[in-house]
C-alpha cells in the first residue's frame, strides 16, 4: 500500500459536453467519507470541480478513490478504497466519495486486465502465490504500480483471454484462472429489468454508458436525485421507464440511448410470484400491481386488448412485459404512470386512465413523506430505499454509529431519521454489512404544510396574456355549440395527423394538456406535433393561421396531479389568432361564481359541430359546497364547476 492523500490546485480543464466524463471511471458514494489510519484531515486550501479532481486522479497511478467536497469544491486524493485493510466507509454530508471502479467491483470488463479487485482463490479453491514470492513458483513478474500486481490478488498481467489469474501454492499446479465472471454475466435481470442492480456500463454495440447524474452529450430527466429508488448509479444500466430491458444514454452525442446486452434470467420464463403488494379491488401507489379486471375507461370506454395492434399500434405487448400481467384488455400499469390505464377501443383515443379503480384505503399513510430535507420527520418507515431493514440506532453492529439516542433523542428505534441535515433526505444504518447506510423509502410530501391559501383571493390583473380579438357577443358551448374564439387552444396531433387532445398554450414553447392523453410519461413523441391558429379540426393546407410545431418533451406533474406540459420543437409565432392563455399566481383559489371557459374540438353528441372549435362558460362553485355533495372528496388542487345549460360541459377528449 502506497500512503497517499493531498489537496491540489484546479490545473485541469473540465470535460466538456460531448466527451467522455472522467468520472465514468469511478462508483460515487454520495455524504460519504473513507476512513484510513494514515488518513489525516487538514483545513482545505486549494479548489476544483468534481471532473477535474476525477481526471487527476486517473492520471495518478498511486491514485485509487477521491473525496470531493460539493460545498467548498474541495479535492481530495487517496491511495486506498474501501477494500483496503483497516478502511472504512464513514456517513459524512460534507463529503461525496468516489472510487475507481476497477477496485472495488466485483466482475471484469473484457478480459479483465484492469482489474484490481481482491479475489486471491483460484477457481478451483486454491489459495494465490503472492506476486512478490518466488516460492513454490518461480516467474518474470515484479510488482508495481502500473502492472498492480498487489499482494495474491488475481490479476491478468499479460491479457490471458480467460481472464485474472494466479501462481498457486500448490506446487503441482503452477498457475489457475480465478473464475472472476465478466459484468454481463455476473449479473442477470428479471422480468423487465426494473431493479436490476448490476455493473454492466456500455450498450449492446459497445457503446459507453452516459452517467445518470450528468446532463451531457444528452440532457434527461432521470436524475438520480429526484429518482432515489431507481437505483441510478453512477453509468450502470438501468430500467427507470419500465422499458422491455436495461438501457442508458450513451456517450455517443450521435446515439441517444440504446438497450444493455445483459442476460435474462432463467426463471423470469415462469411468472414473478404475487407481490405482497398485489390488489384486485383497489390499488396500490400508481397501480403497478393492480390485478384486477377491470376493463374499461373511468368513463366507460371498452379498452384494447394487450395484443391487438388495433386501432392503436404499440410496443407493449404481453411476451415482453411478462411480469407485468397484460392479460385480455384489463387496466394495467406497465410502465409506471400514474394510474392503471389501457389503450382505448376508440381510434380517436389513444389511451385513458382507470380512474374508477378505487386507491385502497390503507395504501399511503400521512407521516410516509417529509417536508424540505426531512430533519422534522417523524415517521414510522424504517426501510431503504432498496428495501433493506434499518439498524437500531442504539445498536454497534453491523456498523458502529456517529449518531445515537444520546446525541440525538429523536432517533427511536429504526426509524427513518435525518440527524445530520442530509440534503438527500431521511436515512438510517441498514442491517446489511455491506451497505454502511442508505437512504430510506420516502418521498417529498406533495404539498408544504407552510404554504398559505388565500381565503379571499386579491384581484389579479393579466397584461400580456388572455387577449383574443373577440368574433362573438356570447360564449358557446363545447356539447352543443357553434364555432368559437379561443387563440390559446391547440390540437395535438399523433403521428397520422389526427386529433387526438387538446391543450392550452401557456409559454411561446410551452403546452399544457392532460396526462389522460398519452400512455406515458417518457414515451417518444417522435412524429407528433401541435396545431394551433386554426379553428378547424381538420384544417387545409393553406389556412393563412395555421401553425404546425413537432413536440419535443413531454414533463408529468407531481404525484397526483393529472397534468402534463409539453415543450415545442421551436417557439409559437404569437399574434390575433395564437395568444398565450394566463395562468394564476400560485396558490391561487378561484372565487365561487367565477365565470370561466372551457374549449376543445371533442364529441358534442350530435347536438352540435365538432368539426370547428367550441367553446362554453361554466360558473365555479367553492369546494366547500362541491364536498357537500360529494362527500369530501373533492381535492383543494380540483375545480367544480356548475353548468348554466345541461348539456354543456368537457367531454374525455376535451382539454
Amino acid at each position: 500500500m502506497w500512503p497517499f492523500m493531498v489537496f491540489l490546485p484546479s490545473i485541469l480543464c473540465a470535460s466538456t459536453p460531448g466527451t467522455r466524463s472522467p468520472l465514468n471511471d469511478f462508483q460515487s458514494l454520495t455524504a460519504t467519507e473513507l476512513r484510513h489510519p494514515s488518513y489525516q484531515p487538514e483545513d482545505q486550501k486549494k479548489l476544483m470541480d468534481v471532473e477535474e479532481c476525477a481526471q487527476l486522479c486517473n492520471q495518478l497511478l498511486h491514485c485509487r478513490a477521491f473525496h470531493h467536497i460539493p460545498r467548498s469544491q474541495g479535492c481530495q486524493l487517496l491511495s486506498w478504497t474501501q477494500n483496503s485493510a483497516q478502511a472504512h466507509l464513514q456517513k459524512n454530508v460534507q463529503y461525496d466519495l468516489y472510487q475507481k471502479k476497477d477496485y472495488v467491483r466485483d466482475c471484469i470488463v473484457n478480459n479483465g486486465i484492469s482489474y484490481r479487485g481482491t479475489v486471491a482463490i483460484t477457481a478451483g479453491g486454491i489459495a494465490c502465490q503472492h506476486w512478490n514470492h518466488k516460492f513454490p513458483t518461480d516467474h518474470k513478474y515484479t510488482p508495481n504500480l502500473q502492472n498492480g500486481l498487489e499482494k495474491n490478488y488475481c490479476r491478468n498481467p499479460d491479457s490471458d483471454q480467460q481472464g485474472p489469474w494466479c501462481y498457486t501454492t500448490n506446487p503441482k499446479i503452477r498457475f489457475q484462472t480465478c473464475g472472476i465472471k465478466t459484468c454481463q454475466e455476473a449479473t442477470c435481470f428479471t422480468c423487465n429489468g426494473e431493479d436490476y442492480q448490476g455493473s454492466v456500463d456500455y450498450t449492446e454495440s459497445g457503446l459507453e454508458c452516459q452517467r445518470w447524474d450528468l446532463q451531457y452529450p444528452h440532457r434527461h430527466p432521470y436524475k438520480p436525485t429526484k429518482y432515489p429508488d431507481k437505483n441510478l448509479d453512477d453509468n450502470y444500466c438501468r430500467n427507470p421507464d419500465n422499458s422491455e430491458r436495461p438501457w442508458c444514454y450513451t456517450t455517443d452525442p450521435l446515439q441517444e440511448r440504446e438497450f444493455c446486452s445483459i442476460p435474462r434470467c432463467p426463471s423470469t420464463r415462469h411468472r414473478r410470484p404475487p407481490s405482497k403488494h398485489t390488489t384486485h379491488n383497489c390499488f396500490k401507489g400508481k397501480g403497478e400491481s393492480y390485478r384486477g379486471t377491470a376493463n374499461t375507461t373511468a368513463t366507460g370506454i371498452p379498452c384494447q386488448r394487450w395484443d391487438a395492434q388495433t386501432p392503436h399500434q404499440h410496443h407493449f405487448l404481453p411476451e415482453n412485459y411478462e411480469c407485468k400481467d397484460l392479460r385480455e384488455n384489463f387496466c394495467r400499469n406497465p410502465d409506471g404512470s400514474e394510474a392503471p390505464w389501457c389503450f382505448t377501443s376508440r381510434p380517436g383515443m389513444r389511451m385513458a386512465f382507470c380512474f374508477q379503480i378505487k386507491r385502497c384505503s390503507d395504501d399511503i399513510k400521512v407521516e410516509d413523506c417529509y417536508y424540505e430535507n426531512g430533519e422534522q420527520y417523524r415517521g414510522s418507515v424504517s426501510k431503504t430505499r432498496k428495501g433493506i431493514v434499518c439498524q437500531h440506532w442504539s445498536q454497534n453492529t453491523p456498523h458502529k454509529p456517529q449518531f445515537t439516542p444520546t446525541t440525538d433523542p429523536q432517533l427511536e428505534e429504526n426509524l427513518c431519521r435525518n440527524p445530520d441535515g442530509d440534503r438527500y433526505g431521511p436515512w438510517c444504518y441498514t442491517t446489511d454489512p455491506g451497505t454502511p447506510f442508505d437512504y430510506c423509502a420516502l418521498k417529498p410530501c406533495n404539498n408544504d404544510p407552510k404554504t398559505s391559501i388565500l381565503e379571499t383571493p386579491d384581484p389579479v390583473l393579466f397584461e400580456e396574456c388572455g387577449k383574443r380579438e373577440e368574433r362573438r357577443s356570447r360564449l358557446l358551448r363545447v356539447v352543443g355549440g357553434r364555432p368559437g374564439n379561443s387563440p390559446w387552444t391547440v390540437s395535438l396531433r399523433n403521428q397520422q395527423g389526427q386529433h387526438f387532445c387538446g391543450g392550452s398554450l401557456v409559454k411561446d414553447q410551452w403546452v399544457v394538456s392532460a396526462l389522460q392523453c398519452f400512455s406515458s410519461c417518457h414515451g417518444p413523441l417522435t412524429g407528433y406535433e401541435v396545431w394551433l391558429g386554426t379553428l378547424f379540426k381538420d384544417p387545409q393546407p393553406s389556412d393563412p393561421g395555421l401553425q404546425k410545431i413537432p413536440l419535443m418533451q413531454m414533463v408529468c406533474g407531481p404525484p397526483g396531479s393529472q397534468l402534463v406540459m409539453i415543450k415545442l420543437e421551436r417557439p409559437a409565432v404569437l399574434n390575433n389568432r395564437v395568444a398565450l392563455i394566463c395562468l394564476p399566481p400560485e396558490n391561487y383559489v378561484v372565487p365561487g361564481k367565477t365565470q370561466c371557459e372551457i374549449a376543445g374540438w371533442g364529441e358534442t353528441n350530435g347536438t352540435g359541430n365538432n368539426t370547428v372549435l367550441n367553446v362554453a362558460q361554466l360558473r365555479v362553485i367553492t369546494n366547500e359546497e362541491c364536498n357537500v355533495k360529494h362527500r369530501g372528496k373533492v381535492k383543494k388542487n380540483e375545480l367544480c364547476t356548475l353548468s348554466p345549460m345541461v348539456p354543456v360541459g368537457a367531454c374525455e377528449i376535451d382539454n
